[in-house]
């Protein structure tokens, strides 16, 4: 299996992992396929796809944010079982951004990413995949060590209409596996910083951005 970038819109692969994309989530998280343009051009924005016998079997995009210490997953995508695609998207992410830490000289303090939470998003099939049901995902995550950030969290369609989507928990996989709270400033200045491309975010979204820059501490808790 080949873990390829995608840096182009117009690279072949793109489409077929836009496809992809398409066939399991929901409409409200993805992004119009000519809005990809700008993103994968963006060095510090990392899509890539597994590539098997010549078909795209799995993606994954995330980023890290160097000031902060911290990387974000997108998202992952897991397009047929049996392949071990999940757990080789995983090591090669978790490589990729470990040689990004050492490069900035500084250590990763974890990562996040946003959860379904399976009792809220019931009914969508997730392209029929069983890999990518909420409730294997979220008993698979787990195990990988990420923990629910305790606070109500919406955040703002993909589709840039202004509606909250409130099916998801934020989470974090902290590099220290003992921790048991996170900073809420931390929280509140990354998820600025990382819908800020979105122009249209609904009330309920600035509420809680606000909420969380007057607490100090965040626990985390087993998902």
């Amino acid at each position: 299996m080949e873990y390829i970038r995608i840096t182009s819109i117009d690279n072949p692969l793109f489409r077929a992992m836009h496809d992809l994309m398409k066939e399991v989530f929901p409409p409200e998280e993805v992004l119009e396929y000519a809005l990809w343009k700008e993103p994968l051009e963006d060095p510090g924005i990392r899509v890539f796809v597994a590539v098997h016998e010549g078909k795209v079997v799995g993606t994954t995009e995330y980023r890290y944010y160097d000031d902060f210490q911290v990387a974000m997953t997108d998202f992952t995508i897991i397009g047929q079982a049996g392949l071990g695609i999940g757990r080789f998207l995983a090591r090669k992410r978790w490589n990729d951004l470990v040689a990004l830490a050492a490069e900035s000289g500084k250590p990763m303090l974890g990562m996040f990413a946003e959860i379904y939470d399976p009792y809220r998003i019931e009914g969508h099939p997730f392209g029929g995949v069983k890999p990518m049901d909420p409730y294997v995902r979220r008993e698979v995550l787990s195990h990988l060590g990420y923990k629910r950030i305790d606070f109500p969290y919406v955040h703002p369609s993909w589709e840039n209409n202004g509606e909250a989507v409130e099916e998801l928990d934020l989470c974090f996989l902290p590099t220290d596996e003992d921790a048991e709270e996170i900073s809420a400033k931390l929280v509140a200045t990354f998820l600025r910083r990382y819908y800020a491309v979105l122009a249209n975010k609904p009330q309920a979204w600035h509420v809680m951005v606000e909420g969380l820059e007057g607490k100090a501490s965040l626990a985390l808790l087993p998902l």
